[in-house]
C-alpha cells in the first residue's frame, strides 16, 4: 500500500472512530492533508476550528446562566423574608445599613465646606482681568456703546473696575 494511502486510510479510521464516539474531528486531521493551495481544506480546517470555539463558548455561556439562576433563586428566597416595605429588613438583606453611603455623603459634605468661591481675597484682580479681557470674547458691536444694551464699560464700573 503506498504511503499516502496508508495516510488516507489513518485519517479516514480516525475520523470514523471520533464520529462513532461523537467525538469533533481535531484540527490536526486537517492540517496533516492540506496542501499549501487547497483553500477548500484550509477552510475546513478553520470552520472546524471556529466550531470548537463556539462549543467552548457556549459551554461557559451555560455555566454562567446556570450559576445566576441560582443566584437569583437564592435573592428571590431572601426577598421572602421581608415583608413589603420593610426598610431595615431591605437593609439587612443588602449587607447593612448602609455605612459606605454614609462615609461617602460625609467626605462629599467635608468637600464642600472646604470650598471656596474664587477668588476669595481678589475680588478686585478678577474684575479688572475680566473687564480687560471679557470685551474682546463678545461678538462685534457688542462693545459699542450705541450697539449694546447694556454697555461693557458701564458694567465694569459697577463692578468697581
Amino acid at each position: 500500500m503506498p504511503a499516502r494511502m496508508a495516510s488516507a486510510r489513518r485519517v479516514l479510521t480516525a475520523a470514523v472512530l471520533a464520529a462513532a464516539l461523537g467525538l469533533p474531528l481535531a484540527p490536526a486531521a486537517y492540517a496533516e492533508e492540506c496542501k499549501p493551495d487547497d483553500q477548500a481544506c484550509q477552510d475546513k480546517e478553520h470552520n472546524a476550528d471556529q466550531a470548537k470555539k463556539i462549543e467552548e463558548q457556549q459551554k461557559k455561556n451555560q455555566e454562567a446562566a446556570a450559576k445566576a439562576d441560582k443566584d437569583i433563586k437564592a435573592a428571590e428566597e431572601k426577598l421572602k423574608e421581608c415583608p413589603p416595605g420593610s426598610s431595615s429588613c431591605m437593609g439587612k438583606l443588602t449587607g447593612g445599613k448602609g455605612a459606605a453611603e454614609e462615609q461617602d455623603l460625609g467626605d462629599m459634605k467635608d468637600t464642600i465646606k472646604k470650598n471656596e468661591t474664587a477668588p476669595t481675597d481678589n475680588a478686585a484682580d478678577a474684575v479688572t482681568s475680566t473687564c480687560e479681557s471679557f470685551p474682546g470674547s463678545l461678538p462685534q458691536g457688542s462693545t459699542d456703546p450705541g450697539q449694546s444694551p447694556f454697555p461693557v464699560d458701564q458694567l465694569c464700573g459697577l463692578l468697581g473696575g
